[in-house]
């Protein structure tokens, strides 16, 4: 599974916003842009999205651009992604189709491992924010599993 350009840029787009934050003025896109290496086109039409989305509003006039339209604390990464429409699945089923990936329509004997890995991405990048990310408190979040009882005892 990969998460797409599109779900990426947007993350990083907005983990420059808030790393910008402190400062008395909004953030314009070009200079977000020129700092991720993103084309500000691009970035125009994710912040669209964004803006729909209520992650981000839009200052008009000279001097205008950006701010977070709450703190970064509260944005979390997954509404992030979910804004610019990017879905997390890693199955090859459409979401919500009772109908499986295979030629004869049924679900593949992986389909469900896969499905519970979207829900455990969906849970993760639910759980780290967007000041998680700009602080850097996101390495070490993950926790290896405990042996399993019942393996351990066959």
């Amino acid at each position: 599974m990969r998460l797409s350009t599109k779900g990426r840029y947007a993350v990083m787009a907005m983990a420059d916003l808030a790393s910008h934050e402190a400062s008395a003025r909004p953030v314009s896109l070009a200079d977000v842009a020129q700092r991720q290496e993103i084309s500000l086109s691009y970035l125009e039409q994710l912040f669209a999205k964004l803006r729909r989305g209520g992650l981000v509003r839009s200052v008009r006039g000279p001097g205008g651009g950006y701010r977070l339209s709450r703190p970064a604390g509260e944005i979390r990464v997954a509404d992030i992604i979910v804004a610019v429409d990017e879905p997390i699945s890693a199955t090859r089923c459409r979401t919500g189709s009772p109908k499986g990936c295979t030629s004869s329509g049924h679900r593949c004997v992986t389909h469900d491992l896969w499905e519970e890995l979207g829900r455990q991405i969906q849970v993760f990048l639910s759980s780290v924010s967007l000041a998680d990310v700009v602080e850097k408190r996101v390495l070490g979040r993950a926790r290896p599993c405990e042996a399993n009882p019942d393996r351990a005892a066959a």
